[in-house]
């Protein structure tokens, strides 16, 4: 089973907020996941995220791939692959 650290879309029209999730890779964006690590709300200004550090590590090390966008906040909450 491939997993997935990506985002899950929330909120109303034109103003999203987004929680980081990890998840099976076939299941649909908004569908079904397997843990809830995070938050992330662009519509702030500057962008607010939180992450749970000890869940993403240990995603990570049991080898769950996170997005491109997912990676990007990972690096910027300091936690590296």
């Amino acid at each position: 089973m491939a997993v997935k650290i990506r985002l899950k879309r929330m909120g109303k029209k034109k103003s999203p907020f987004y929680r980081i999730v990890v998840a099976d890779a076939r299941s649909p964006r908004d569908g079904r996941f397997i843990e809830e690590i995070g938050h992330y709300d662009p519509n702030a200004d500057p962008s607010v995220y939180k992450v749970d550090e000890e869940a993403a590590r240990k995603w990570l090390n049991n080898g769950a791939q996170p997005t491109e966008t997912v990676a990007k906040i990972l690096k910027l909450a300091g936690i590296e692959k």
